[in-house]
């Protein structure tokens, strides 16, 4: 079997998407098929367009609007989160974003931060099967916590469809993985250092399952020696301060990425609740040591 690899720009970042195939006819139009999903869920959930179900939903804040099965779906999903992290996965705080700006290393005030705080708060929103009412103007929501992982599930279930049984998605870094490669050995993932810019602080077996990173290096400044990062807590409105980075390995990737990111903003109390989960964590620590901790139940396949 070859190896084909397709490289393509969404979600602002530079994707790839690798499968095993009999040959090249055979194997283009099942990558073009899982790249058109992502670019399709895209469409259908950034905030960042004018006519996406997202911006609908937030422009129309006060008012009831419809929603789909797959809307629903994702609603129902940030839900659980938000409960399951004790109401610091809100899908509401992305609203945040009016009053940290990281291309510059400046702070917000009191009052700024007060003010866009009254914008957040999940428990408010009212939502059913048939549809979400904001409660309040200039309220919004935002999937970008889990929307590359969901997309990244989603292209993998098409691969399968189209018959595909080895590879995986790579969407700006966050895995999912169908099946090893055609001998049945593992794909190996390196997993970034978070303070060395090109340097792998480890690589891990993959054959099955997502995989995600979350980090206070991705976007971030520094100010008089302290370390600002996009990882928000949705009660304070600052910037978590624990853990440099947290990998998790899941049965797939929506759950991987949902899951690094409550560590990031749960910080020292990450571990009690991960270790009760089906998953496994690579974390690195505020001192830069590696930690590693499975889950109660059987750790996904190539958990460190």
């Amino acid at each position: 079997m070859e190896i084909l690899r397709s490289e393509f720009r969404a979600m602002a970042c530079v994707n790839e998407i690798v499968i095993a195939a009999a040959n090249e006819a055979e194997g283009r139009p099942a990558l073009q098929a899982a790249a058109e999903e992502v670019l399709r869920i895209e469409a259908k959930f950034s905030r960042y367009r004018a006519d996406s179900v997202v911006s609908q939903i937030n422009a129309a804040a006060g008012t009831r609007v419809g929603i789909d099965a797959e809307t629903r779906s994702l609603l129902a999903f940030a839900d659980t989160l938000y409960r399951e992290s004790e109401g610091l996965f809100d899908v509401t705080s992305g609203i945040l974003r009016r009053v940290w700006h990281f291309a510059e290393p400046a702070l917000p005030t009191a009052d700024e931060l007060a003010e866009v705080l009254t914008l957040v708060g999940w428990s408010r929103v009212e939502h059913d099967d048939s549809g979400i009412r904001l409660p309040q103007a200039g309220m919004e929501i935002d999937f970008g916590g889990f929307g590359k992982e969901y997309a990244a599930d989603r292209a993998a279930q098409v691969l399968r469809n189209l018959g595909v049984r080895h590879g995986y998605v790579n969407l700006g870094g966050d895995i999912m993985a169908l099946g090893p490669q055609p001998d049945d050995s593992p794909w190996l993932i390196g997993i970034a250092d978070p303070r060395v810019q090109g340097r792998l602080i480890a690589t891990l077996p993959l054959s099955r399952g997502g995989l995600a990173t979350s980090g206070d290096y991705e976007r971030f400044f520094e100010l008089d020696g302290k370390r600002y990062c996009h990882i928000l807590n949705p009660r304070t409105g600052w910037p978590v301060q624990h853990w440099r980075s947290v990998s998790v390995l899941a049965p797939v990737c929506i759950a991987a990425g949902a899951y690094a990111t409550i560590a990031m903003l749960q910080g020292a109390a990450a571990p009690a609740l991960l270790q009760r989960k089906p998953v496994a964590c690579l974390a690195v620590d505020p001192q830069g040591e590696l930690l590693q901790f499975n889950g109660a139940k059987r750790p996904p396949e190539g958990a460190p």
